[in-house]
Formats: C-alpha cells, sequence, structure tokens
C-alpha cells in the first residue's frame, strides 16, 4: 500500500512538472508569437507611411525616434546609439576623443570656447575662454548649434583644422591652424595636501584606466608628500566603468573582499566583483565627500566604503542609480545600451532609487516608499539603509544660491568679466593665493551696471503669482494697498544685493577668473579656500575620537552645519 502510494505521488510530482514546462513553453511561444506580430504590424505600417503620407518623410529620423520613444518608456539608460554618435560614446566611457581639446557653449548667438584644457591643441594654439567662433574649415558658424560645431571641431587625429576667431576687446579677428589630437580628459583632475598631514583626490569621472590614476596621486600623496589621512573627493561625479570602481575601491580594502555585486533576469548578469589585487592602504583614516551629482560608479566606492565600515562618508544624500548597463552590437555600426542588473553593494542593500519597472497611472515615477525601505548592517554592526542612494554618516547642510547670483551666472555676467579681466591682466597670484580685492569687486558691480544686467528675486516672483491669483479670486481690489506695501518691502536693490550675496559672487567670480590662468585644477584649488564640506572633513579626520565613533556599530548619524 506504501510502495503504492509512493508511486501515486511519483507520478503526480511528474505529471505537475509536464505541465510547468508545457505551460512555460506556451507563455515563450505566445511571447515570441507577439514579437513578430508587432514587429510586423510596425513594418507594414511604416511602409504604408512611406508610400502614402502626403510629404516626403524621413526613414531615418522617423525610426530613431520612434525607437527613442519605444526605449524612454523603460528607463532614462536604456538607449540606442546610432552610428554618428558612436564618438560621443567612447568619449563617455574612455575620456578619449580627437579634437581641439576645449568645452564650448551657447553664448546669446555666438559659439564660444568655454575652457580649453591645458596642455591641449586649443590652449597650446592660444585659444582662450569668451573666444568666439566665426568659421571653422571656412563654414561660417552664425547659424550653427553647439552640437554642429562640436562636430566640426572633432575629426581624425593628426589632421589640421583652420578657424577663424573673434576675441572679445580686438575689433580684428583672428586664425589659426589646428592639429586635431587624441584628447584624453585626466579624471583626476586635482590633487594635493590640504595642510601637513592631510591629502586631497578629487576624482570627476570613471573613464578608463582612471584607478591607475588615482593609485598614482594616493601613493605620491603618501609616500611622498606625507600624507597620513585622506579627504578623497566624489561629489558631483557622474559614474562610469563599474570595473575602474572595483579597482579604486580595492587600493583600501584586502584582497578577496566584495566590493559590489549584479543581479538580472538573464542569469549570466548574476556576477559578484570582489578585489583582485594587493591594496595600498587599508588604514589610513578617510572621508569621502559626495552630494546629490555622485551617481552609479561613484555610489558604487561610497557605499562599499561605508559597508565595509572603511571611511567615513559626507555629504548630502547620492543620486541613487544602482541600474547596470551592457552594451549590444546591432547592424550597421550601432549600438543598443541595454539596462540588464542591478548594484548590490556588501551589506546586501541595492542603491537605486527609483522604479522606472513600475509607473505610476500618469507615467511618472516614483521613488521607493518608506514602507518598503530596509535595515542592514555594515561589517562591523552599523545599521543602514537602502531605499536609493548613499546617506552619509556625517550630513551637510546644501547651501543654495540667491535667485540673482544664479542669474548672473546663466547670463554670463560672472564669465564675461573674467574674459575681460583675464584679457587685461597678462598674470595673476598663484591659484590657492588669488583673492577678489575691493577694486576688483568694485570693477564687477560697475561692469554689471554698464550691461542694463536685471533680475527677478523668487520672493518677487511668488509676489506676482499671488496678486495674479488674488485678482482672479477677486480679492485683489480689497487688499491692493497691502500688496503695495509688500511689493516695496520686497523689491531689490541692485547694490544692496551686490553686498548682501558678495561672499558667494567673489568665490564664482574667484574661481572663474582663477580658470583663465590655471584651467581646472586651478579653479578646484581655488575652490578649496571656501569650501566648507573640505574643511568639515580636515576637522573631522583631526579629531580621531569622533571619526571612530562615527564609525562604531550601531552610531547615530550625525548632522553639521
Amino acid at each position: 500500500m506504501k510502495k503504492r502510494r509512493l508511486r501515486k505521488t511519483g507520478m503526480a510530482s511528474l505529471l505537475v512538472l509536464v505541465l510547468a514546462f508545457s505551460f512555460w513553453g506556451f507563455n515563450r511561444d505566445q511571447k515570441n508569437f507577439q514579437i513578430a506580430k508587432n514587429l510586423d504590424i510596425y513594418y507594414t505600417l511604416f511602409r504604408e507611411l512611406n508610400l502614402f503620407y502626403v510629404d516626403d518623410i524621413d526613414p531615418g529620423k522617423l525610426v530613431k525616434e520612434s525607437i527613442d520613444d519605444m526605449l524612454a518608456s523603460l528607463d532614462p539608460y536604456t538607449v540606442y546609439i546610432p552610428e554618428s554618435e558612436m564618438e560621443d560614446f567612447n568619449f563617455m566611457t574612455t575620456g578619449e576623443y580627437a579634437g581641439i581639446g576645449a568645452l564650448i557653449s551657447k553664448h546669446g548667438d555666438s559659439i564660444v570656447v568655454a575652457q580649453p584644457y591645458k596642455g591641449f591643441p586649443a590652449q597650446k594654439n592660444g585659444l582662450k575662454a569668451g573666444d568666439i567662433f566665426l568659421e571653422i574649415d571656412g563654414k561660417k558658424t552664425s547659424d550653427m548649434k553647439v552640437s554642429d560645431v562640436s562636430e566640426l571641431l572633432k575629426g581624425p587625429a593628426n589632421k589640421p583644422i583652420r578657424l577663424k576667431m573673434q576675441r572679445p576687446g580686438q575689433k580684428k579677428p583672428y586664425e589659426v591652424n589646428i592639429v586635431r589630437e587624441k584628447i584624453q580628459i585626466d579624471p583626476v583632475p586635482y590633487y594635493g595636501m590640504l595642510d601637513d598631514s592631510t591629502g586631497y583626490i578629487r576624482l570627476s569621472s570613471f573613464t578608463a584606466n582612471c584607478g591607475d590614476d588615482v593609485k598614482k596621486a594616493l601613493l605620491d600623496l603618501r609616500n611622498n608628500q606625507g600624507a597620513k589621512q585622506l579627504v578623497f573627493d566624489l561629489r558631483g561625479n557622474p559614474g562610469g566603468l563599474l570595473v575602474e570602481a572595483v579597482k579604486i575601491a580595492n587600493l583600501f580594502v584586502n584582497q578577496g573582499q566584495e566590493i559590489v555585486s549584479t543581479r538580472g533576469k538573464v542569469a549570466q548578469w548574476d556576477k559578484t566583483y570582489r578585489a583582485t589585487e594587493e591594496p595600498v592602504d587599508t588604514i589610513m583614516p578617510m572621508v569621502i565627500l559626495v552630494n546629490r551629482g555622485s551617481a552609479s560608479a561613484a555610489e558604487i566606492v561610497t557605499g562599499s566604503m561605508q559597508d565595509l565600515d572603511r571611511a567615513v562618508i559626507m555629504g548630502t544624500r547620492t543620486f541613487g542609480k544602482g541600474l547596470v548597463q551592457t552594451t549590444r552590437d546591432l547592424s550597421y555600426n550601432s549600438k543598443l545600451k541595454v539596462t540588464t542588473a542591478k548594484y548590490y553593494i556588501p551589506s546586501g542593500r541595492c542603491i537605486q532609487a527609483l522604479d522606472y519597472a513600475h509607473r505610476n497611472p500618469d507615467g511618472s515615477v516614483g521613488t521607493i516608499p518608506d514602507s518598503l525601505i530596509a535595515k542592514f548592517s555594515t561589517k562591523d554592526g552599523r545599521t543602514v539603509f537602502d531605499g536609493g542612494g548613499i546617506s552619509p554618516d556625517v550630513k551637510m547642510e546644501q547651501e543654495t544660491l540667491s535667485n540673482m547670483v544664479v542669474q548672473l551666472v546663466q547670463k554670463f555676467m560672472i564669465f564675461d568679466f573674467a574674459t575681460q579681466f583675464a584679457n587685461s591682466h597678462p598674470t595673476i597670484a598663484p591659484a590657492g593665493e588669488f583673492k577678489i580685492t575691493d577694486d576688483i569687486y568694485n570693477n564687477f558691480k560697475e561692469f554689471v551696471k554698464s550691461h542694463h544686467f536685471t533680475y527677478e528675486s523668487k520672493s518677487e516672483q511668488a509676489l506676482q503669482d499671488l496678486v495674479e491669483t488674488a485678482k482672479k479670486e477677486k480679492y485683489y481690489d480689497g487688499t491692493v494697498d497691502a500688496f503695495k506695501t509688500l511689493h516695496a518691502d520686497l523689491s531689490h536693490n541692485i547694490d544692496q544685493d551686490m553686498n548682501r550675496f558678495g561672499t558667494d559672487i567673489k568665490g564664482l567670480l574667484r574661481d572663474e577668473i582663477v580658470s583663465r590662468y590655471y584651467y581646472q585644477g586651478g579653479a578646484i584649488q581655488s575652490s578649496m579656500d571656501d569650501d566648507q564640506d573640505i574643511e568639515a572633513a580636515v576637522k573631522l579626520l583631526h579629531n580621531p575620537a569622533k571619526y571612530k565613533a562615527l564609525l562604531a556599530p550601531d552610531n547615530v548619524i550625525s548632522v553639521m552645519k
């Protein structure tokens, strides 16, 4: 009897398995049919559209727009890369391209040099920030977009390009022949000593081989310049290559330690990445600076160092990009960059903040709700949370600029004054010593007034919105005197505001002027003079007891102002 029951149970189990596989096969066939059916619909629709639409259509443009819209319904990182955009894609991953080595931007109706990179063709041939592009190889740029000018400036390495430029303050244009070079942007634009014992490294992106650059800087600071502690600055770092994030984390943790893992729908994307080399230094106290602009690979380094209790994280919550992209080759030299997995740092938490898979009814994307946020533990037992991004151990208040200061930047007042200043001053003091004197600032005030700079404060904007609402709701006529009084109290005065926000304006002005002489590295060095995050990091590193307390188990996150 018992054997019969076992035989029946076995037959039932086999039947369940057969049915399960049949159902799976049915679902797979159904899915394949739906794909084939909809592709056929798309092909026949496109054929009819091409034949009968009243005007001529651009097939390539139409197909690309349809692909872009389709992929946009998934997440922002799954994208189609046509052959024409491969050079830009390669630059994003390698930091390398062939061109003249300069940032460019739109300024009014002109395209200007925003910043030449030190040591590359634009700088070596005398181009300066503020110079206006008039012609490129005989083609006038007056009606071009920034992307059009960028495409003309890029091209095969070792090939010459002829530029006709206009320098502000000079009547006669100048011409220059520049030979394009392979441009490799330095991912470590600056490193140095903040004091006798504190080193500093700024990493701007995770491009190919950036781990070697960070290692070189770290060894130089420790072995040659006396660094006994480190501030590692990842603020504004948008991320990049996963393998480079693992290499950089490996500099600070033991060989074999897990850094990050990936998990996806397809088993081949389930991988665990460990430190594969001997570390450089596993005991040097370290503060990692982050902000809302720190994303992806920057969050892997930050999160792994937090989970392994290797560094104190300081700043604001990071961006929360925990999605992994893989590039797949398509026909005609195009590619698909597709999200294939999510990142998980050593504690097991995922750093992805937004749920693109489950959109709201209106199509918008929500953040992970508090009800789904879970607790995790670091290596030594500190409590940390998921829910998107990395929450710092020491939270810093994010400084905000006034509307006036923002508009001074947006309307190129600071940029144009720096251009004028640099064209009339051959040299300035070293980057770390240059200051905005009263004379320079008074000249800037006059410059702003002479250019008829206007702006509206956020308070004035809000008041105007309130007036419009009051008029619609028929309250305005009865309170008009109160509104007039409030308007008088909130109305800005440019002289008063230039003094009120003088500290912020002087800092931006100083950094912009210094960048004209000492380029990106100089601007970073200059900005450190009043960087509250760096100041707080150095102060913490010089307080070993507080530093150790922050890394102790079950420590409560501190708040510093």
